[in-house]
């Protein structure tokens, strides 16, 4: 039997008062593509994040390939370097080329030869997109093309698992498909992703399956073609009527 790549068991957090995830179950299988979908402040953000214990939660068991993923210390910085996360912002460091971006994790933690680390981050460069400003800084580049550049330096370090929290919520609207696009690319190369998205078109095309949450519980989940067709609950029927309408 195959391992999940992703486990979640009985995760609970709170924000002081503030019950985010309640008793969240999720398992995310090698090459699965999740995608999850809910309300603002359901706690989707809170979710992916707690994967790679960017946010410690306060009770429940997570698991990458079956082991614990630790608290802190040495064994969670280098499970993190086998999850790469994007974010909303795109966090490339300012003062960097793209090129230095994209090498620098390759080359301080898994102590790459910079020669061959350099020639796979234009490879990588290129496969997005931007390989033409491999030596520019981040500010010459537009918000989209920064982005391809995050998930270029994702990839760089070979991950099991690529974390998308919002990847496209920044961008003016026009560069948002081509971020997706690279995302679709990735999907369809079986890169296990679990992705919080407002792009539902990207969730229809791309998911193996798409998770509702709502009020820090997932609600539903099924394949996209079923959840966005013949959605079995209330919350998700009434979810949807509202952003598919507009």
């Amino acid at each position: 039997m195959t391992t999940p790549r992703i486990s979640l068991r009985g995760v609970n957090k709170h924000y002081g008062p503030l019950h985010v995830l309640q008793d969240v179950d999720l398992t995310v299988m090698p090459g699965e593509v999740i995608v999850i979908v809910g309300p603002s402040g359901s706690g989707k953000s809170t979710l992916c994040r707690t994967i790679n214990r960017l946010e410690p939660i306060d009770a429940g068991d997570i698991r990458i390939d079956g082991q614990p993923v630790p608290a802190e210390g040495p064994a969670l910085a280098r499970l993190r370097a086998d999850v790469g996360m994007v974010f909303q912002s795109f966090n490339l460091f300012a003062h960097r080329t793209i090129l230095e971006n994209v090498t620098l994790a390759p080359i301080k933690v898994r102590g790459a030869d910079r020669k061959r680390a350099e020639a796979e981050a234009m490879g990588l460069l290129e496969r997005v997109g931007i390989a033409g400003k491999a030596h520019a800084r981040p500010a010459e580049l537009s918000g989209g093309q920064q982005q391809r550049a995050a998930i270029a330096r994702a990839l760089a370090m070979h991950p099991k698992v690529m974390l998308f929290d919002e990847p496209t919520s920044a961008l003016d609207p026009e560069m948002v498909n081509e971020v997706l696009g690279v995302m679709t690319s990735l999907a369809a190369e079986g890169m296990t992703m679990v992705v919080v998205t407002h792009e539902m078109g990207f969730a229809r095309r791309a998911a193996d399956r798409v998770i509702f949450m709502d009020r820090g519980q997932i609600i539903e989940q099924d394949a996209p073609g079923a959840f966005f067709d013949a959605p079995r609950t209330a919350r998700a029927q009434s979810f949807l009527a509202s952003v598919l309408t507009h």
